[in-house]
């Protein structure tokens, strides 16, 4: 490896090293983002793009290569042969575009992609060695065979789980290790295959006749870089417009929702006050969505109700039973009542849990008044004895037959022809149970039937009821009545269909609708009779929580109908494949689960294999092929857990662990899994108690103008000392903060120390503040500010708001909505960290920012990357154009600031200037 080292640091020139790594570094990120563009639009490989990052990638190891050859300053290179020199391009080309197609094609399983690695790795050696072969000079090379081996190993090795990343996974961390992956394997190809050739000089000009020339070379090489580039901008853009065809298909979907006026739609949050209100809530209830939101909605209800707690047995019956419905008065805001339809069900979060509840309210008063009049109607009826909806016979004193009517006929299909008043109860019963049944009735029935008739008279009450089943699958409430002075009167009700009814409902409640799995609540009762019964006779439960991969992207592509045939096939197939002893069910969404019980371990595997083989068969849907994916996590009972929640909770982790593993579609549960996840809640914990404890501190950076040195303001910058623990990063607690929601109450406490603070500046410098995403999104953050610059004095001129591009590109209605309020009360607005997200010319001209803050990482690299310096140069271009200030973040060294200077930055801040301080500005600094 120290050959290589000095092959590196003494036979090139470092410059053109730099320019090689950056055109690997383009050609590696522009081939990973067209492939994941021909895999995330369609499951259908579009061969256009493999061709494009095929070209792509080889134009980019092309390009570098002879950069660094370039630089190689070992011989006096006369030119390169024009034949070797094309063959090796065309080879860079055709292999690695060859390697994309094996690793992205339909269907492509792990080896696949592990075969388009090494393929790739392949072409990216036979170009490099093919490329030596045209370098002309007085002399040859003499070959090191291991370090030729070790290279092309190089070149294969970092490939594979580049090329598995890329195409695998969709998050953008994966994507950028994919591309250095990529890139590391160009390079150190390069430089070792380098490295395994020694120059031996010759007297012979052997020169080839057709050669390029070393100025040549370098022209044809800069016109390919500049291809890739444009290439790669191109695939950029059209994976932009994509997430933005997305974003705008669900805010025209909430749109909808909130146009709907003919009931009231609306969100509770788990505690039941109200998070949403769409048109008609607001038509229906006359509250405005200021003032319903946040309330409780127990306050549509009488004084009465919310007494005897019909709100909260409302949000409980939901919550265990999965639906609420009732019918009821309810409230508007001048206190007039309605007759609502209610109905109200929970809105389960990716994790299962309940995150808030679904409620619709119909004003149906006018229904409610028709049902009263039918009522009253009906009673008038019951009178009248032909018209009933009940089968009616009335028995004399002597137990005979006085009365029947046409119902109870009907019932029982005895012609209105047939005489039966007369017949005492046995004749009666027999003639009876004989017509409905069309056949010879026994004697054990009909005195069965006598029996049922005397045991409900016989009771305390006078009477009661039985339900009877008949062979026809019908079902009948027979009642019966003794009658003051002697007699009975006997009711008969066909209430089939409410049986059917009911017992529809008993299946809907313990299934899921869509795939006729059992559902979460069913599912949690198999598995604790499994539980206990494994604690009885020794046995295990092995417990799988299952996750589809790429559902979402399926939903988006191809829409919900072939989300939910795919959902249906995978029901089907899992309702075959569970034998005695196992279950399957679904949670919701696009997640499952399943529990095995066993003696041997190899039970659980077999069933685990069965399980992800028939979870990744492929199937076709509406004419389209497509082949589902699913991660996997498996604990065991009792090794893993003593009780349900804990085993199904570590196999939700291991679930999670294989979904962020590539290449892993099986985990099982291990110790050391919910470490890290004990450590976040920790953290978070002790972050929500970090204000009252006063462990969090500011510290202030100073801003200076380029030009004259002066200091023009400060920056805020959170501190949290804990208790314990002694200084934590802000990287590692933001997120964190983030993630549990503190960071509003912590934001809030942010602006409200900063402007107390700049309040006692004896100079009235400018404070700069940041905004998190989560905080520039609260609905409330105008009041909050307006009310922290009246409590501190401190004037709205002298306070600066800075704005990160993903706080706005998620909703920019909203986002504009929030600026213009915020500008209106005399704060200025920056754009923090621009150049590194979705920030454009469209984006400055559309919301009010004052300033634009160029991100540290330009200015670090701007003394090594003429491409900083370019983008460092566009945006002061950009900022001065626009009649807006630009500040440098990260300034460090002199060269720096002189280099911002000559371009006209108008300021600064970073460590040459000052480093962040706890000590606050006094008089004699901000002098």
């Amino acid at each position: 490896m120290l050959t290589v080292w000095y092959c590196i640091r003494d036979q090139h020139d470092w410059r053109l090293v730099a320019l090689a790594g950056l055109i690997s570094c383009l050609a590696c990120t522009a081939a990973v983002i067209t492939l994941r563009q021909q895999r995330g639009e369609s499951q259908r490989t579009d061969v256009r793009w493999q061709l494009v990052a095929g070209i792509m990638t080889g134009f980019g190891i092309w390009s570098a290569h002879f950069v660094a050859m370039l630089g190689y300053d070992d011989i006096a290179v006369a030119g390169y042969a024009f034949g070797l020199t094309g063959l090796s391009l065309l080879v860079a080309i055709v292999m690695t575009t060859a390697g994309f197609a094996l690793g992205s094609r339909p269907g492509a399983r792990l080896r696949d992609i592990i075969g388009g690695g090494i393929v790739v790795g392949g072409g990216i050696a036979t170009m490099h060695y093919l490329g030596m072969s045209s370098v002309q000079f007085a002399g040859h090379f003499d070959w090191s065979p291991p370090l030729v081996v070790l290279s092309i190993l190089f070149a294969i090795g970092p490939t594979v789980p580049a090329l598995t990343m890329a195409l695998r996974r969709r998050d953008w961390g994966s994507g950028a290790l994919a591309s250095v992956a990529l890139m590391l394997a160009i390079l150190a190809l390069h430089f070792t295959g380098m490295a395994a050739a020694t120059v031996i000089p010759d007297a012979a000009d052997g020169h080839d006749r057709f050669i390029l020339s070393p100025a040549s070379m370098g022209l044809a090489v800069s016109a390919i870089a500049a291809a890739v580039l444009v290439i790669g901008a191109g695939a950029a853009v059209a994976h932009a417009l994509a997430v933005a065809a997305i974003r705008a298909g669900g805010r025209e979907f909430r749109i909808l929702v909130e146009g709907i006026t003919d009931c009231a739609l609306y969100m509770l949050d788990p505690n039941g006050r109200v998070a949403s209100w769409n048109a008609g809530a607001q038509h229906l209830k006359g509250f405005t969505s200021e003032e319903a939101i946040g309330l409780h909605f127990s306050a549509f209800y009488s004084d009465e109700d919310r007494a005897l707690g019909v709100p909260a047995r409302a949000l409980a019956t939901a919550r265990t039973t999965g639906k609420f419905t009732a019918e009821g008065w309810r409230y508007r805001r001048d206190r007039s009542r309605f007759w609502a339809a209610v109905t109200i069900e929970p809105v389960i979060g990716e994790q299962g849990d309940i995150i808030g509840f679904a409620k619709i309210t119909r004003d149906v008063s006018r229904l409610k008044e028709d049902q009263d009049r039918m009522a009253a109607l009906t009673r008038k009826l019951d009178a009248a004895v032909t018209n009933m909806q009940q089968g009616l016979v009335l028995f004399d004193g002597d137990e005979r037959v006085a009365l029947v009517n046409a119902r109870f006929r009907i019932m029982y299909r005895i012609d209105a022809k047939v005489p039966l008043e007369g017949l005492d109860m046995s004749d009666f019963f027999r003639f009876s149970l004989k017509s409905r049944s069309g056949g010879v009735v026994s004697e054990d029935r009909v005195a069965q039937s006598l029996d049922w008739m005397r045991a409900c008279l016989s009771q305390p009450q006078g009477g009661g009821s039985v339900t009877v089943a008949y062979e026809d699958a019908s079902v009948v409430d027979a009642s019966y009545r003794a009658l003051p002075g002697g007699g009975v009167v006997a009711t008969f009700e066909d209430v089939s269909e409410r049986h059917r009814s009911e017992a529809r409902i008993a299946h809907m409640a313990l299934h899921d609708g869509l795939t006729g799995l059992p559902n979460r609540t069913n599912f949690n009762a198999r598995l604790d009779a499994a539980i206990d019964r494994a604690s009885v006779d020794g046995t295990k439960v092995g417990i799988i929580v299952i996750d589809l991969d790429g559902f979402k992207d399926i939903n988006d592509t191809y829409g919900h109908a072939v989300g939910d045939n795919l959902l249906q096939i995978l029901g089907a197939r899992l309702k075959a494949a569970v034998g005695d002893d196992e279950a399957a069910a679904r949670f919701g969404g696009d997640e499952f689960a399943a529990l095995c019980i066993f003696r041997q371990e190899d039970e659980l595997h077999a069933f685990v294999d069965r399980l992800s083989t028939l979870l990744g068969d492929p199937m076709s849907i509406d004419g389209l092929a497509i082949t589902p994916a699913a991660s996997l996590g498996v604990s065991i009972f009792p090794d893993d857990g003593q009780d349900r929640d804990k085993v199904l909770g570590n196999a939700d982790l291991a679930m999670y662990r294989a979904k962020a593993s590539p290449g892993m579609q099986v985990c099982h549960y291990e110790n050391g899994m919910n470490e890290a996840a004990r450590a976040r809640r920790a953290m978070a914990k002790d972050l929500r108690e970090a204000i009252p404890r006063d462990e969090l501190t500011l510290a202030f950076q100073v801003q200076c103008s380029v030009q004259t040195g002066a200091v023009t303001g400060y920056e805020a910058l959170l501190r949290w000392h804990h208790p314990t623990d002694g200084w934590i990063s802000p990287g590692d607690f933001i997120p964190v903060a983030e993630e549990s929601g503190s960071i509003i109450e912590i934001g809030e406490w942010v602006l409200r120390r900063a402007c107390r603070e700049a309040a006692g500046w004896v100079e009235p410098h400018r404070v700069a503040v940041n905004l998190s995403p989560l905080q520039f999104a609260d609905r409330d953050l105008v009041t909050t500010l307006t009310e922290i610059l009246l409590e501190t004095g401190l004037p709205p001129r002298r306070l600066e708001l800075e704005v990160t591009e993903s706080a706005i590109i998620v909703d920019k209605a909203a986002a504009l909505q929030t600026l213009r309020q915020i500008k209106a009360l005399g704060v200025t607005i920056a754009i923090d960290d621009f150049g590194t997200g979705y920030a454009s010319l469209e984006m400055l001209h559309a919301f009010p920012f004052d300033k634009i803050k160029i991100d540290r990482s330009f200015i670090l690299q701007s003394g090594q990357s003429e491409q900083a310096r370019a983008i460092i140069r566009a945006v002061i271009a950009l900022g001065s154009s626009l009649n807006m200030p630009v500040l440098a973040e990260g300034v460090e060294d002199e060269e720096q600031l002189e280099m911002l200077r000559l371009e006209g930055c108008t300021e600064a801040q970073g460590f040459l200037l000052g480093r962040p301080s706890l000590d606050l500005p006094d008089a004699s600094l901000a002098a």
